[in-house]
Order: structure tokens, then C-alpha cells, then sequence
């Protein structure tokens, strides 16, 4: 489809007359020429239409086009004419209210991180018009036009069903008015911030700048490695109306920046040499017309472009040349876990397999690009700088920021945006320095939205893996030993790359009693795209081995491989392989447990399947109007299960959150809550456990939420660790805080906090807020709590406590497999996660929904390659159609540390996918599969490997 911009508008000069949620709406000829979601965003201020990838592929601009779905990236303003456009600011039917299909999606969680919810409300809001009892592959189909990242689908589906179909989906939903003292914790709660992402209020880095912002573009190389030489920029400046300067690595004063300051390599623009296809050399500032028509081939450079080195074997390989000086044999770190004497218990042992795998590089591939706008102003005090942009960290970004500018830290005020989706991708920098050096060099505003590729090229990916192992157990299920090697490859730059090095060593093993565990990494250097934080840092790669060869073992020895699992699973009183004894919260077994019906079900169901007639097989695969069109004699089915364990926090390092709870005059409370909420919920939790440790209704709870300004350190949006450590810096102020008032009142420690509207009341005592002195925030009182979880740091052969607590879960995963065509289609997953305590029952299972889709993704079809798939058409994530019926247990094994007895889910909820999969696969055709992602062209070669191999 052609873009708004190349189509022939003729001499059309009449301004363009349509409606726009029932309002007469007229633009001019040069908004005729504008995408319609340019038009509804700029011009007529609707920012609830949210631009994904502005070519159709995300659909996250969804709109009615006389009643039609449409992608407003893809329609002209002149194709409007005389036609009528809803955008979901449309839906509500008053201010303040809310459509039953937005409390729908309130109601059921369906709503995470937001960015896509306009989207899918327009698409349902059609569906539901067109078919107002729909089914459920109605459903599929309606929605089938937009990506979402964060949900799994599974709570869109439910809640466009519960519209249609009341008795389908009766919504377990919580107002937040309506939940009393004490009972927070556990409950259904509707997020605080639902109402603002189902009308589309929530504001993204691309929906607001200030007025007189100027627009920005990097320009990037073409090439994972060349040597550069910047032209004429002052003439090519002057041939390009619109553009006003230029920003190079001169306007930076430390151009360097990286997650762990000694390791400060990765320039936020080149000087002299790209190391990787994407990296930006120079910023373009401009009015915005001018920067989307930038002619990024006319841009005065000179590329001399280098060998690549492409891949860990040849980083590793002897004579590579260096991508970085620092590290001439390209080894960024080494991480090490050693425990027992391998060799002699690995050469005891009657039964030795071994296995190799790869992974693949897998892009984030959230719905918003990154975004933001950052103003330099100088005062009496000197320079400061404001940013706001999305972000998963803001003290960190903060921090570095006020590094490479020569800033004292409390000169930088980061504001983060709403954050459309972010896994550890918004963790690195990305936009933050290049807005920083525009303003600063152009003495105004600066403002920024990556396109699509962009988004693609330059952000980092999940470390592709080589990995192999050797496995040593008895002949009668016991484990023995367990020997893993694996590269990881990190890129061009640092990033996150010591994290996955030292984490993955630590779990590498899996959730298991072994009496030698030998676990040996490095991160490798190379030209390829930076690898960073993604949900998990290494522990899905690495599950991916040791899940697979426990199956090896299992079809070797006969035994199930769920009970398998189950007699060597750690429990309580174990050491791990660092020599940590887990104390409590160890609830694997409970989650095989939760499982066992559903797999000796699925097991029995597949054997029925496996003997009947071909003839009969039709009406088990599909219903009779399958489009796929399957051939029942060239289907398999198998089913899988894995296991899977996570460390909650960061490994070792220092992990604090502190947060401050404060009392008004007029009786509410404000939590400053600096924990970002990226989808996951924190901006719902964290109230939730502030209110019963306070002992005062949900309703009486305010928030400020993250900003350097205004709230303390809640640390990093990552590793799982904001429920477990942020939940307890809330839990502290909260308990700190109603000490604070009972010791005012006079009453005792155990006596009921009562809240009247501006009086507060215990033991008989009250006391009227109004007579108290306020601070200068306008509170009487206020609590503080910080949280550091407790660690003990590793020796050189990896021995120590590397976290305070674990996260446990299993999986099963049926598949269908096509032997002809090579595909495979999941049919169901169950999901059994041990959480400590659910705070919120909804919000968990709308993690692990998404996290089991991201390891769908990751099994079977994600796979970015440098230039090649870097859009949301050729790099492929699950659809909602893709999204199998889930099936969630929730296991609650209290972490005596965690808050209420909580631990995090966010990671632990992909990890186990992928593996059951991949052995579901292997069940159903006999083939282990060792790459991933498993597609269609990988299955029939490893299919006629195996019919090879029998010959």
C-alpha cells in the first residue's frame, strides 16, 4: 500500500470535510496529504490513537472509517472525505464514564501496559457490531488485525466475550472503592490506572512535547562495521529547508554511557567507527515536516566499511580481530558455578547424554517506539535538564546522563513517560542523550519518536546462545551431574552482558538436587546487534538445554517425565549448586502437583488420538470449516512439560527500593511510588500492600508516581524484583507511618487505625489533622521503608547466596505438528506458577499470559536478523490467533521475606514455555529439535534427518 504521502491528491484545493467522533472536522490540501493518524494526533489532538509502526503491520492505530476497521497510519486525510471517523475517544458515552465494553476490559485486566488497548477496543467495539453474541473464533478474527506484546490475548478475549456473551465471561473484577480495610492484599483489583488506558488518556513519549520542541532524526550506518568521516554539514544544512543544525558525538562531553559505570563503552553517537548496523552517528533537528522528509542517502558521510565479526564462534575464533580494544580477545566477562567433583561422578554414573543448542537473537518488539522530549535550561544554580521518555529505570538513566553532561545527579529530572511495553528493553538509554545534546546545543526543547526500523536496529536484542551440556544420572531416575557450557553473544557493547554471564551459570541446572553441578559462560564481543535485558537475561536459553535433556533422559529410561521432574525437584532444605539452602517458598513440587490431572489427561487424550482411524481424526484437529485445510494423516500430537526456577532481583549486587507514604490533612493518603509500571502492575500493587499495612480502606490511597522530582528510588523495572523488593520498601513506609499515628494518638501498636474525612482515630483517641503542621508537600505526617533484599556475594568458583528468593513454575504444552508442511500449532498450555502470594490474582495471570506468548514466540517464529526483520511484518510475534487456550494455578508457597509473602512472576512466567514446547514436538514425532525457532523449514529438515537416519 502506498503511503499517504505518494498518493496522487490531483489538484484537489477544497478543504477536506469529514466527521471525526461525531464533529464536522475540515482540513487543507497539505493535511490531505497526511496519514489520518497524523490528522487525528497534531491536528485534532485525539493522542488515544496510538502509531505502533506507521505501515499496518501493529495495528495499534485501529480506527472506524465509516464503521469499518482501518489503520489510520494507512489512510490518506484526503480519503476521508465525506466519511466518518471513531477513534476511542468515541466509546465512553459520557465524561467520566466508561462503555461496557471499556469496563470490560477493566474489569478483566485486559488491559497491561496500554499502548495497543485503543486499538483493540476499536477492533472489538466493530466486532461486537457486526456479531453481538460472538464466538469465540469471531473474536479471534475481529481482533486479528492488532499486536499486542504484554497480555497473551487471553483477557481481550474475555472480556470482547463478556460483552457479547455475559454467561462466558462473568468479570471477577474489584472497584477500588469498594475493597475495606485489611482485604487489598489478594484481591481482584482494577489497576489505579485502567480508566486512562482504556479511554487512550495514557500519555506515551510521542503524546506530548512542549509547543516550541524542535524535531529530531538520527541518522545511522548501514554497516555492522565501518570507519566514518563526516562531511560538508554546514552546506548539506543549508540545502535542506526545514533542518536547522546538526548534533555529533562533539556535543556529548562523556560520550559514553553503559549499565555498569566501569564498563562505560557504548558512545551514544559514534566517533569514527559503527561496530553495529543501526548505530547512530549523528542527530538532525528540524520542524517536523522536514524531519519525516529527510533524505537520510543525501546525509554528508563517508563510509569506509570492515569486516564484520559476526557470531560468537567468530569473535572466538584465534586471530579475530578485536571489536573493542579493551577487550582484545573479545570475552567481555566469565561467569563460573562449580559445586562437587564432576569428573568422578559424571564417570560413575550408567547413563551420560550430552546435547548442543543455539538461540537466536529476539527483538522486544513492543508496540511503542521509543519516544520522549528533554529541555536544557540554565539558572542560577547552572544547567539542568528535565527528560521525558519511556523508561524502565529513571534513577539509573538519571544518573548516567548527569555523567556524560557534567551534572550533578539532582540537576537531571527524569519524567517517565507511560511505558508501552519494555521487557528490559527500555532499560539501556536510547533517546535520552540525543535529546539531551540537541536541547542543550540548540537552546530549546527537543522532542523525538524512533520509527519502526529504527526501534528494530538500535535497541538491544536477547543474547543469542551456544550452548551444550552433559547430563549424568542413574538408572533409576536419579540426577547426578550436570556440565553446561554456553557463549552468549552480547553484541558491540556491554549492555547487560555481565548480568546474563552470571546469571545464567546460577541456574543453568534447572530447579533440581545434583550432587555436581559445573556451569561456565562468557559473554562475546562481536558486531552484532547489542544484546541487553529481555525477561529472563540468559535463564530461557539456558532452561531450553537442561529441559531438553531431561526428556532425552526420560525416553531413555522409560520414566514419565513430569514424575521425573517431580523426584528431583528441589524442595525446602536443599542446597542449590552456589551452596544456598533454601529455606521456604520452594514450591516446585506443589506446581507439578497443580499439574498432574491436566498432563495424565492430556497423555491419555493424545494415546486415544494416536489409535484411532485417520477417518475419525477429523473432528478431533478442527472444526469442520478448519481454513488451514490439515490432513489428518500428516498430523502428530505430543504434549511437553518443563520446569523452570529464577532468582528474584539482581544477582548478588545491590538491590534497594525505598518509597515514602504520606497523610494529609484531609485524611487520604499519598504513596510516592518511584517503581515504574511498565505493564506489569506495580502502580496497582504497590497500593495494595500499602493499604493493609496501613490498615485503612484502598479507596483513601493517592499516588505519585515515578519522577526523580518527586519520588524516591524504587529501583530498576527488572529481574522480577518490584513486587518482592519495592513491595516491601511500600509495606515499611506504611508500617512506619501507622506507628507514627498510633504513637500520636497515644494508642498501642495493635490497636485499629480508623480514617475519618480529616481526623484520625484510635484506642478511643482522635485526633483533627487540621491542627497539625504540614511539610512542604502539604502532609502531616509521612513514612519511609527501603528494602535491600539480603545476598551474599559468589567466590570465584561461584559459591555464595545470590538471591533472597526464588520464583518456581511448570508448564505443559500440547502441540500439533504437520509433517508435511513442517508446522506447529500449540493447542493449550498449563501453567502452574508458585508467586509466594498473588496481591493481585488478575494482574498475575495477565503475566503469565504474556510471558507464555513470548516463549511461544521465542519456540517457534521469532527471529531478527540486522536489516532484514526489522518490522513488525517480516519479524513475526504471536497474533491473537496464535495464543492457545491457557490454563493458570496459581501457587502460593509464602516467601517469608516478600511482602504479605509475595515474589515476582514477570520473568518466570516465560521461562518454562519455550522447552515444553520443544519437548511436546519431540513427543509428538520422535525428533529433538536444537535450534530454535523451530520453523516450518528447520522441522521438515529435521524430519528427513530423522527418516535418514532410520534408513
Amino acid at each position: 500500500m502506498n503511503k499517504p504521502s505518494d498518493l496522487a491528491l490531483g489538484a484537489r484545493v477544497q478543504p477536506i470535510l469529514f466527521t471525526v467522533n461525531g464533529q464536522p472536522v475540515s482540513i487543507d490540501a497539505q493535511g490531505a496529504a497526511r496519514r489520518l493518524s497524523d490528522v487525528l494526533r497534531d491536528d485534532l489532538g485525539l493522542t488515544g490513537t496510538k502509531v505502533g509502526c506507521s505501515a499496518g503491520d501493529c495495528g495499534a492505530c485501529t480506527v472506524l472509517l465509516d464503521g469499518q476497521q482501518v489503520c489510520a497510519c494507512l489512510v490518506a486525510g484526503a480519503q476521508c472525505a465525506g466519511r466518518t471517523v471513531e477513534t476511542v475517544e468515541s466509546l465512553a458515552p459520557a465524561e467520566g464514564e466508561l462503555s461496557a465494553l471499556q469496563k470490560a476490559f477493566v474489569d478483566h485486566g485486559a488491559a497491561q501496559c496500554g499502548i495497543c488497548t485503543p486499538g483493540m477496543l476499536m477492533a472489538a467495539a466493530d466486532t461486537l457490531r457486526r456479531h453481538p453474541q460472538p464466538t469465540e473464533q469471531q473474536v479471534l478474527d475481529g481482533l486479528g488485525g492488532v499486536l499486542c506484546r504484554c497480555t497473551g490475548y487471553r483477557k481481550i478475549i474475555d472480556a470482547v466475550l463478556s460483552v457479547g456473551q455475559p454467561q462466558a465471561g462473568q468479570s471477577a473484577g474489584v472497584s477500588i472503592d469498594t475493597v475495606p480495610s485489611g482485604s487489598a492484599v489478594g484481591a481482584r483489583v482494577e489497576r489505579f490506572d485502567a480508566s486512562s488506558k482504556v479511554t487512550g488518556a495514557e500519555r506515551f513519549g510521542a503524546d506530548e512535547a512542549p509547543a516550541d520542541a524542535l524535531w529530531l532524526r538520527a541518522i545511522r550506518s548501514p554497516h555492522p562495521r565501518a570507519r566514518f568521516t563526516l562531511g560538508d554539514l554546514a552546506g548539506w544544512l543549508a540545502s535542506q529547508p526545514g533542518l536547522v543544525d546538526v548534533v555529533t558525538s562533539a556535543d556529548i562531553p562523556n560520550n559514553r554511557f553503559a549499565i555498569f559505570p566501569d564498563l562505560r563503552d557504548q558512545p551514544a553517537l559514534a566517533e569514527a567507527e559503527v561496530r553495529f548496523a543501526g548505530e547512530a552517528i549523528a542527530v538532525v533537528a528540524g520542524t517536523q515536516s522536514a524531519i519525516e522528509s529527510v533524505n537520510e542517502a543525501s546525509f554528508p558521510v563517508t563510509w569506509e566499511p570492515i569486516a564484520p565479526v559476526s557470531g560468537v564462534a567468530a569473535g572466538l575464533a584465534p586471530g579475530a580481530p578485536a571489536v573493542q580494544s579493551r577487550w582484545p580477545d573479545n570475552v567481555l566477562c566469565r561467569g563460573r558455578v562449580v559445586s562437587g567433583d564432576m569428573a568422578a561422578l559424571a564417570a560413575a554414573a550408567p547413563h551420560a547424554l550430552s546435547l548442543a543448542m543455539r538461540t537466536q537473537h529476539v527483538e522486544h518488539a513492543y508496540i511503542e517506539p521509543e519516544a520522549g522530549w528533554a529541555r536544557w535550561e540554565v539558572d542560577a544554580d547552572g544547567p539542568r535538564v528535565t527528560i521525558f521518555a519511556c523508561t524502565q529505570t529513571p534513577y539509573m538513566d538519571r544518573d548516567e546522563i548527569a555523567w556524560m553532561f557534567g551534572l550533578k545527579p539532582e540537576r537531571v529530572r527524569i519524567i517517565p513517560s507511560a511505558v508501552g511495553g519494555g521487557f528490559g528493553g527500555k532499560l539501556d538509554l536510547s533517546v535520552q542523550p540525543l535529546l539531551v545534546a540537541a536541547s542543550r546545543r540548540l537552546g530549546r526543547p527537543a522532542r523525538i519518536v524512533y520509527h519502526r526500523p529504527e526501534s528494530m536496529r538500535s535497541t538491544t536484542k536477547r543474547h543469542p546462545a551456544v550452548m551444550e551440556a552433559q547430563f549424568a544420572a542413574t538408572a533409576d531416575g536419579q540426577f547426578v551431574a550436570y556440565d553446561f557450557t554456553g557463549d552468549f553473544n552480547t553484541g558491540a557493547y556491554a549492555s547487560w552482558g555481565p548480568t546474563v554471564a552470571n546469571r545464567v551459570p546460577i541456574h543453568a541446572a534447572g530447579p533440581y538436587r545434583w550432587q555436581a553441578v559445573r556451569a561456565l559462560t562468557r559473554a562475546v564481543i562481536t558486531n552484532d546487534p547489542v544484546a541487553g535485558a529481555f525477561r529472563g537475561f540468559g535463564v530461557p536459553q539456558s532452561t531450553l538445554l537442561c529441559e531438553s535433556l531431561i526428556d532425552d533422559y526420560a525416553a531413555r529410561i522409560g520414566a514419565d517425565p513430569l514424575e521425573l521432574r517431580y523426584a528431583n525437584a528441589l524442595r525446602a532444605g536443599d542446597r542449590t549448586a552456589t551452596g544456598q539452602t533454601l529455606q521456604a517458598s520452594v514450591g516446585l513440587q506443589a506446581c507439578l502437583d497443580a499439574l498432574r490431572p491436566a498432563w495424565r489427561a492430556s497423555r491419555e487424550r493424545i494415546g486415544r488420538w494416536r489409535e484411532q482411524p485417520l477417518a475419525g481424526r477429523d473432528s478431533a484437529i478442527a472444526a469442520p470449516s478448519d481454513p488451514h485445510g490439515r490432513n489428518p494423516a500428516t498430523l502428530r500430537r505430543g504434549v511437553g512439560v518443563a520446569c523452570m526456577w529464577y532468582g528474584i532481583g539482581n544477582t548478588v549486587i545491590a538491590n534497594p527500593s525505598e518509597m515514602e507514604i504520606g497523610l494529609k490533612p484531609d485524611g487520604r493518603f499519598v504513596l510516592f511510588n518511584g517503581a515504574v509500571d511498565i505493564g506489569q502492575g506495580t502502580y496497582t500493587i504497590m497500593p495494595q500492600i500499602a493499604a493493609d499495612a496501613l490498615g485503612v480502606p484502598l479507596a483513601l490511597i493517592d499516588q505519585t508516581v515515578a519522577d526523580t522530582a518527586l519520588t524516591l528510588d524504587g529501583g530498576k523495572s527488572s529481574a522480577s524484583r518490584q513486587t518482592f523488593v519495592s513491595g516491601n520498601a511500600a509495606r515499611l513506609a506504611a508500617e512506619d507511618l501507622r506507628r507514627q499515628l498510633l504513637a500520636r494518638l497515644g494508642a498501642p501498636e495493635s490497636a485499629q487505625l480508623e480514617v475519618r474525612p480529616g481526623k484520625i482515630a484510635a484506642g478511643g483517641a482522635e485526633l483533627v489533622l487540621s491542627t497539625l503542621p504540614v511539610d512542604a508537600r502539604g502532609l502531616v505526617a509521612v513514612g519511609f521503608g527501603r528494602f535491600n533484599p539480603p545476598t551474599v556475594p559468589l567466590d570465584a568458583e561461584g559459591q555464595g547466596v545470590p538471591y533472597a528468593t526464588y520464583g518456581f513454575a511448570a508448564q505443559i504444552a500440547e502441540v500439533e505438528v504437520d509433517v508435511a508442511l513442517g508446522s506447529v500449532r500449540v493447542l493449550s498450555i498449563h501453567a502452574a506458577h508458585d508467586v509466594g502470594r498473588a496481591i493481585n490474582p488478575t494482574q498475575v495471570e495477565g503475566q503469565i499470559h504474556g510471558g507464555i506468548a513470548q516463549g511461544l514466540g521465542l519456540a517457534l517464529m521469532e527471529d531478527y536478523v540486522a536489516l532484514k526483520t526489522d518490522n513488525l511484518h517480516d519479524y513475526l510475534i504471536p497474533t491473537v490467533g496464535d495464543m492457545p487456550p491457557v490454563v493458570v494455578h496459581l501457587i502460593e508457597d509464602p516467601e517469608p521475606l516478600g511482602p504479605n509473602g509475595a515474589k515476582g512472576v514477570g520473568e518466570p512466567a516465560l521461562v518454562a514455555t519455550a522447552p515444553a514446547i520443544l519437548n511436546a514436538i519431540r513427543d509428538a514425532t520422535g525428533v529433538r529439535m536444537t535450534e530454535v525457532p523451530v520453523t516450518p523449514d528447520r522441522m521438515l529438515a529435521a524430519l528427513r534427518r530423522q527418516a535418514s537416519d532410520v534408513r
